[in-house]
């Protein structure tokens, strides 16, 4: 330290010999020691001004340089060490673990549109990441236009063809639903290649005539981590069945709920549960086979308030059915919500039940006649009950709700109950107090 010292006196005094008379009109012009400046809304101290003793002003300097070089030094030694946690070759030091973003690939279901385009364009403007969310293209039917519209895409998508195009021994009372036979084939080889070909480990599925929302994405990489995590949970769908405009609470976007009905329509799976389902993968209707109490084995998903996904295809194998009386109605949301950064455990099963019971049956309970004539007081919510197959079906189909049923469970329904607004309050289409369990003969 007495040889640096020397040495910095040495340096200082020969640079303010050299530069004395520049540094002394410098430090001349500066306030007197003591004085502070104006410096915004605050004050700042000045240094003191040079004195006619060279030396003792030469070794202030030294002093001065030596603050500063130590300060820098320590600087440097703490960027040193931080990037030492992370410079591949230092095997020795201790390693920085950050925690990899899952890769939630979108896997596009696609035959003979050539609207895929609207589907695909929407998907790459929103999405955020090309590394994170790859987009998979498995197209099926062999259909050269709509193939020439994935192509254009290059490098954007992993364009993916169905090998087997050929039809389905099916009997002969099903050979009008060929269609639906060729859909499952595709379903299950795409499934397969995205689960153990490309060895992923979660996939989101829409159709080529699906438009997705704002927050699409956002949707579903903030739902992965509970999907995976709560063994109740068997998918995250971006879809509300009765999502209609009027239908929806337009300032509840963020609100989200367990269902025990599968939606489709934009939905995540992982591949423990494809590696569930492809030894028993039905040959056609996959969707209703999905729906069958020996696959849902009581499991929920996950469905929002508001849709993050609107079909435009009118035209299909399902002849347009339900599209004219709902789906070309239904809400699409165009909120940014920031599913990341919410607290979603309320969704877990228990809380979540729990909850929900308790405000579905401490609602009170009204008539058809009350909601229908706009009767109602209050915000709600309120409580409108069922007790059988058809008294529900009669007041869904009253109301404007969907009043189908799959294997006893009604669409978007939980434990029964059906949640939507009328009139600008929420009502809870439910069953008595004391509901166990669905009745598979209501379908």
């Amino acid at each position: 330290m007495i040889r640096k010292r020397g040495s910095l006196i040495l340096c200082g005094t020969f640079l303010f010999i050299t530069w004395n008379a520049i540094l002394v009109l410098l430090l001349w012009g500066r306030p007197p020691s003591g004085q502070t400046e104006e410096h915004g809304q605050g004050k700042r101290e000045v240094a003191e001004r040079p004195t006619n003793d060279m030396v003792g002003d030469v070794l202030r300097m030294a002093d001065t340089f030596e603050a500063e070089l130590e300060m820098q030094r320590k600087i440097l030694l703490q960027i040193k060490n931080q990037q030492s946690l992370w410079d591949p070759s230092n095997k020795n030091a201790p390693k920085v673990v950050v925690p990899p973003q899952l890769v939630i690939p979108i896997l596009v279901i696609a035959c003979n549109r050539v609207t895929v385009r609207r589907c695909l364009d929407k998907l790459l403007e929103l999405r955020p990441s090309a590394e994170l969310f790859p987009i998979i293209v498995s197209q099926d039917c062999g259909h050269a236009e709509t193939a020439e519209v994935i192509r254009s895409y290059g490098n954007q998508v992993i364009h993916l063809k169905q090998p087997v195009l050929s039809d389905i021994a099916v009997r002969p009372e099903h050979k009008k639903f060929q269609g639906y036979y060729k859909i499952s084939r595709h379903y299950r080889w795409a499934l397969n290649q995205v689960f153990k070909t490309l060895s992923h480990s979660s996939a989101v599925v829409v159709e080529d005539d699906l438009e997705v929302a704002p927050d699409f994405f956002e949707y579903f990489q903030a739902l992965l981590p509970l999907l995976k995590s709560d063994p109740t949970l068997w998918c995250v769908s971006a879809w509300n069945d009765n999502g209609r405009d009027g239908y929806v609470d337009p300032g509840s976007a963020n609100l989200l709920y367990r269902t025990d009905f599968f939606p489709g329509l934009g939905w995540m799976l992982l591949r423990e549960m494809w590696e569930e389902l492809e030894p028993k993968w039905p040959a056609s209707f996959w969707d209703d086979w999905m729906r069958q109490p020996e696959q849902r084995r009581g499991r929920a998903c996950i469905r929002p308030e508001i849709s993050r996904t609107l079909t435009f295809g009118r035209k299909g194998v399902s002849l347009g059915q339900f599209y004219d009386k709902y789906l070309r109605y239904i809400k699409l949301n165009t909120e940014f919500v920031p599913f990341t950064k919410l607290d979603l455990s309320y969704l877990k099963e228990e809380k979540y039940r729990e909850h929900f019971e308790k405000e579905v049956y401490r609602a009170p309970v009204v008539t058809y006649e009350d909601v229908k004539q706009g009767q109602l007081k209050g915000t709600g919510p309120y409580r409108l009950q069922y007790s059988s197959k058809d008294s529900f079906k009669i007041l869904a189909k009253n109301l404007g709700v969907m009043d189908d049923l799959k294997s006893g469970v009604p669409r978007t329904g939980y434990r029964g109950v059906v949640s939507f607004i009328s009139k600008g309050r929420r009502i809870y289409l439910a069953p008595p107090p004391g509901w166990t369990k669905y009745d598979p003969s209501w379908s």
